[in-house]
């Protein structure tokens, strides 16, 4: 649709749909999926879609990199060929190894991407069916309510007091009124256009239908610049990482800076000096560092997703995993979440079908010439009644003069329907709602007023419901002398009865919960539904209540701030709470220092999801609560979550075992370095033989994604520890240290090694301590007693080979000078390894005894 030929909003209902050849009955499957190969599907192109070329070229974006290129170039010139050759061809293997490994993480993503999807209610040969949002087309009849995020540019036909919430788009803070009447054809920036609703925005209230007018790119959203360059903030994991590589950086430069000036001083060649401050900065810097976090954090997203848990911000995996407070509502999580309709009883406990029949008139769900009904799962259990075929007759004597929708605030909605000469204006809702504005009750078919003490008898019937775990919802009535309503009309109302629902708990959630204890997670309910029902079900279920005491949302209402956050921290079941209140708890407990999820599936759970550190939905989620959230659960299960959650703690302590492995290795060698430049009078290593060790040993640390993580470790949320990581730093690195001082001594005063001798067995013995260090800290238990995964084995054994093997090649003296070491030497660099694993081995288990993370 291109508006500079034609403008959408400017032409009536029947031009608009002639134009664009659709009809009042939608366009048929056939000319749909002709349309959506013509046009392709109605989405927009993600610039952030990373190509194979994009991806490779990334690889020299690390500043040491450019650095070792520099440093190549320089080689050539001075006639150093064999140092350029061999810092030019690792510099390449580590770039085409990085590539492999971060497209393989990307496509890993895209695979993420297919289980999120996004479903609108069109017509389609003239039924309502719900389709993927991405094969909407041009002239589709679309179907909107609350909540939805609006899929394409929508022409609108009908409206029933819709608001559409259109900040992303507009800016605009405040829902946007939308209305039916012609926009004029001057008219052409999305504020000015009333009678359009824009893809990417949501309906904030109200409901309505129109016609595609534009899809995918050609929307107003597909031009909005800005949509593609948003940035999501940084998480707490990110600011951890970023702290690790300033922390870093700081300690590597100082030395780098020590190391050159002494190697200087020592009369060791600028050049050479230079060239060896530069591959040591290389080999000491983790510069895999992020190619690891993207390989471990998409492999545990893709694990997550066999659970049936899906990640729409990678980074949110280890946040995920870190979980140690779950808020989460009682509805869908601890029961069935299908309601169903038990009885519908007048205030003397017998069965009306007065009560039922208006249940079906004051009704959201939509159902379209007899196929499935959509709506929320009260109304829909309403229509799924056995008892209505008998009340057919009676329903079409009724005509719908007028709607007011359900608000969260109201906690009712109502209808104006009209019966023979008579206008009734029938209200349903929440029985504490429907009871505020009754003025009197019908018992014995006689209009009584509300006086105290019939309040006071009614309410405890709906308590003795709510104790035997019935849902209650309250209908009552007036007649309204006018063709039109509104919602302050809803005072003065005749109370009629009550519509009694049952949803039973989940047969899992007991266990689920059990799971989630055993895993350091607290669960926190947090319930629109009153405190009784609230109660039994928590008390059916076996999670135990804290002091007995379910908060309601009245209590919380009256308190001050210090104690609302008291209340959050203190008590884990709260009842009738509202969408700003449940903001509230999420935001205080992560004020305390929580890690929190909060798993909500509706649209007055947007608001506590975006203030969450990780916000968990579900598949059949309201679009906005999707949209909204970090994390979608394909079934809405707590076990299903509990199983992500351990994936997630898995990504965790994969990502950890690299971090502590490299910078103790790191800090290890660099004060090896310095220490050994005092007393040397040649260059410890080759900048050459530094960089092999830094490639050979990546390797097998580019696996570490696969590798096994012990229970111990998962069974409570672990966070970042910046105290702990410099302390395990300065603990195993000084080990690192001794133990090449422990070589490095007796080969240069007693056995009085060459350069080339002493160059090569500590090339050796450097290398393999970085894997044995691996095996010996990826577990906290004895090394033997924790299976590593075989990639990490296979890896790490093809690596320990080629690093001695290389030593005694031809080519390996040539291109690295190296020497054929003596037996007595080699036996040295067994027996130091040997006692190094040892080591390392009883000073772990004391060091995690004394500082945990």
């Amino acid at each position: 649709m291109k508006h500079t030929k034609v403008v959408p909003w400017a032409l009536s209902d029947r031009e608009l749909v002639d134009y664009l050849k659709s009809s009042e009955n939608g366009l048929s499957s056939t000319e749909a999926k002709r349309r959506l190969e013509e046009h392709g599907f109605n989405e927009i192109e993600k610039k952030e879609k990373a190509h194979g070329l994009d991806i490779y070229l990334s690889q020299f974006k690390n500043p040491l990199v450019i650095v070792l290129i520099i440093a190549a170039i320089i080689s050539h010139f001075l006639a150093e060929e064999i140092n350029a050759l061999v810092i030019t061809s690792i510099v390449i293997l580590n770039s085409i190894l990085g590539f492999f490994q971060e497209y393989r993480a990307e496509r890993a993503l895209r695979e993420l991407r297919r289980y999120v999807a996004f479903k609108s209610r069109v017509l389609r040969n003239g039924e309502l069916v719900e389709i993927d949002s991405k094969e909407i087309v041009l002239g589709d009849i679309v179907y909107l309510s609350i909540g939805d995020i609006i899929p394409a540019d929508i022409r609108l036909f009908k409206v029933d007091e819709m608001t559409a919430n259109e900040a992303s788009l507009t800016g605009e803070s405040m829902p946007v009124l939308k209305e039916i009447a012609l926009a004029g054809k001057e008219q052409q920036l999305p504020q000015q256009i009333h009678n359009v609703v824009f893809m990417g925005t949501s309906v904030a209230s109200g409901s309505g239908n129109g016609i595609v007018i534009s899809t995918g790119k050609d929307t107003f959203f597909g031009k909005t610049a800005a949509y593609l360059k948003q940035k999501s903030p940084e998480t707490d994991f990110q600011k951890n990482i970023r702290n690790f590589g300033n922390f870093l950086l700081k300690i590597i430069i100082a030395m780098i800076i020590f190391i050159i000036i002494s190697n200087v001083i020592l009369g060791k060649g600028i050049l050479i000096s230079f060239l060896f401050a530069i591959a040591l900065a290389v080999g000491i810097t983790p510069e895999i560092l992020p190619i690891i976090m993207t390989i471990t954090l998409s492999n545990g997203a893709l694990k997550m997703a066999k659970e049936k848990v899906i990640t729409k911000r990678l980074i949110s995996v280890e946040d995920f995993g870190n979980i140690d407070t779950l808020c989460c509502d009682k509805t869908g999580t601890l029961t069935e979440g299908d309601p169903s309709l038990q009885e519908y009883i007048d205030l003397e406990g017998k069965r009306n079908e007065k009560l039922l029949l208006c249940g079906l008139i004051c009704n959201s769900a939509k159902k379209y010439k007899g196929r499935k009904i959509y709506g929320n799962p009260i109304d829909r259990a309403i229509w799924l009644s056995k008892d209505i075929d008998k009340l057919k007759p009676e329903l079409k004597r009724y005509s719908v003069l007028d709607e007011n929708e359900f608000d969260f605030k109201r906690r009712r909605m109502s209808v104006l329907a009209k019966r023979d000469k008579d206008n009734i204006l029938i209200v349903k809702g929440a029985s504490e709602s429907i009871l505020q504005v009754c003025r009197s009750a019908i018992i014995d078919e006689r209009e009584i007023e509300l006086s105290r003490d019939l309040f006071s008898s009614i309410k405890g019937k709906v308590n003795g419901y709510e104790n035997d775990g019935y849902r209650i919802i309250a209908i009552a009535e007036k007649f309204l002398n006018k063709n039109e309503s509104s919602k302050n009309d809803e005072e003065g109302l005749m109370l009629l009865g009550f519509m009694l629902f049952l949803d039973p708990p989940k047969k899992t959630v007991k266990q689920s919960l059990k799971i989630l204890k055993d895993l350091g997670v607290n669960v926190k309910v947090i319930s629109g539904d009153g405190s009784n029902i609230t109660k039994k079900i928590c008390n059916d279920v076996g999670l135990k209540i804290v002091y007995e005491k379910v908060v309601t949302g009245d209590e919380l209402g009256s308190l001050g701030e210090k104690e609302f956050e008291n209340y959050c921290e203190k008590y884990n079941v709260f009842a009738r709470v509202t969408p700003e209140q449940k903001y509230r708890i999420v935001a205080s407990l992560n004020k305390e220092g929580h890690i929190v999820g909060f798993l909500g599936d509706g649209i007055n759970d947007a608001p506590a999801l975006k203030a969450a550190d990780v916000g968990i939905s579900v598949d059949s989620a309201t679009g906005i609560a999707k949209e909204a959230a970090d994390i979608i659960l394909l079934k809405k299960s707590l076990r299903v979550l509990a199983r992500g959650i351990i994936e997630g703690r898995k990504t965790f302590g994969n990502i950890t075992k690299y971090i502590l492995n490299t910078i103790s290795a790191n800090f290890g060698n660099m004060f090896t370095v310095a220490a050994a430049s005092l007393f040397l009078r040649f260059i410890p290593m080759l900048p050459r033989q530094i960089l092999l060790i830094n490639f050979i040993s990546d390797v097998p640390l580019m696996t570490i994604s696969t590798d096994n993580v012990d229970m111990e470790f998962l069974k409570r949320p672990r966070r970042w520890s910046m105290n702990l990581i410099s302390r395990f730093m300065m603990y195993f690195g000084f080990i690192s240290t001794s133990f090449d001082l422990a070589l490095i001594i007796p080969l240069i005063f007693l056995i009085g090694a060459s350069p080339a001798l002493f160059r090569t067995a500590w090339f050796i013995e450097s290398a393999l301590s970085e894997l044995i260090m691996t095996f010996a800290i990826r577990t906290r238990l004895p090394f033997f007693k924790s299976k590593p995964s075989k990639w990490l084995i296979l890896t790490s054994l093809i690596s320990g080979i080629i690093i001695v093997t290389i030593t005694y090649a031809s080519f390996g003296g040539v291109l690295f000078e190296f020497v054929k070491i003596p037996l007595s030497v080699l036996a040295l660099i067994i027996l130091i390894l040997s006692a190094y694993l040892i080591t390392v081995e009883l000073v772990k288990r004391s060091f995690f005894k004394k500082f945990e993370m």
